[in-house]
C-alpha cells in the first residue's frame, strides 16, 4: 500500500485540459493506495462553497469513487483557494485538514502544510495573508454578489502578478530558518509542502538529527505526485533528474 501528496494544480474552468488530467489521474493512478492528500491550491480560486463551477463536476464524482473504494482523501487550502470551506470538502468526500497537519506517516512523524507560512521573507504576502484569513471579512465576502467576488479575485490576482515581477526567487521561496523552527516545534523528521513549485527532496539536519523536507511540484501538462511506502518517499515529476 502507498500515500500519495499531491499540491498545487490551479484547477480552473477554462482549462479542460489540466481538469481532465488530474481525473485521470485519480482513475488509473490510485490502485494499491490507501491514503491521498491534497495539500493546497487544487483551485486556481474559489469564491465560496456556494459557487462551485459545474466544470469541476467530473473531479468532484472522482473524489467520491475513491471514498467509494476505501481511499481517504484529504484536503488542505492553499493561497488560491482559501475560502474552501467544509461544505465543498463534504461533497467531494474528502476531510478538511488544518494547515498544518502532523501525521504518522509509515512510523515516521510527518509535518503537512501549504507551505506559504514558510515565506515569511514575502513580507508584503504575509501581510495580505493576515488579513485575507480574516474570519469576519471572509464572511462578508461570502455574502457579496458572485459578479462582485469574481471582480474582486481578479484584481487581487492582477496585483499580485505585478507584484511578482519585482520580486526575488528568493524571496519567494521558504525561509531556511522558518522551516528548522517550525519543524522544531513540531518534532518532526519530515516535512510536506507545496506552494513554491520548485519540487525537490531536502535531507539536512536538525540538532544533529536527519530530516527531509520535500517539496511538492506544481501541475501543468504533466503530473507531479510524490508517492510514499514503508520503503522510501519517491517524487515522480518530470522536472527532477534520475540519478
Amino acid at each position: 500500500m502507498s500515500t500519495l501528496f499531491i499540491s498545487d494544480l490551479h484547477l480552473s474552468p477554462t482549462d479542460s485540459a489540466r481538469i481532465q488530467l488530474i481525473v485521470n489521474f485519480l482513475k488509473t493512478e490510485t490502485k494499491g493506495v490507501n491514503a491521498l492528500y491534497i495539500l493546497g491550491d487544487l483551485f486556481n480560486t474559489w469564491l465560496g462553497d456556494d459557487i462551485v463551477p459545474t466544470e469541476f463536476e467530473p473531479l468532484i464524482e472522482q473524489l467520491q469513487r475513491l471514498q467509494q473504494s476505501g481511499i481517504k482523501t484529504y484536503l488542505m487550502v492553499g493561497n488560491r483557494d482559501f475560502m474552501m470551506g467544509k461544505n465543498f470538502a463534504h461533497r467531494a468526500a474528502c476531510e478538511l485538514l488544518d494547515d498544518t497537519c502532523v501525521i504518522d506517516l509509515y512510523g515516521k512523524k510527518t509535518l503537512l502544510m501549504h507551505g506559504d507560512t514558510l515565506c515569511i521573507d514575502d513580507l508584503a504576502y504575509q501581510r495580505y495573508r493576515k488579513w485575507s484569513r480574516n474570519k469576519l471579512l471572509q464572511w462578508c465576502f461570502l455574502h457579496l454578489s458572485a459578479n462582485y467576488r469574481q471582480g474582486v479575485s481578479d484584481k487581487i490576482k492582477q496585483k499580485s502578478r505585478q507584484q511578482k515581477q519585482h520580486k526575488s526567487a528568493i524571496i519567494m521561496d521558504v525561509n531556511p530558518d522558518e522551516v528548522v523552527r517550525i519543524m522544531k516545534k513540531f518534532d518532526v523528521s519530515q516535512l510536506i509542502h507545496g506552494h513554491t513549485h520548485r519540487p525537490a527532496i531536502h535531507s539536512f539536519y536538525v540538532d544533529g538529527k536527519a530530516v527531509l523536507r520535500l517539496v511538492l511540484g506544481d501541475w501543468d501538462t504533466q503530473v507531479s505526485v510524490l508517492k510514499c511506502n514503508s520503503q522510501q518517499c519517491e517524487l515522480i515529476d518530470h522536472r527532477i533528474t534520475k540519478s
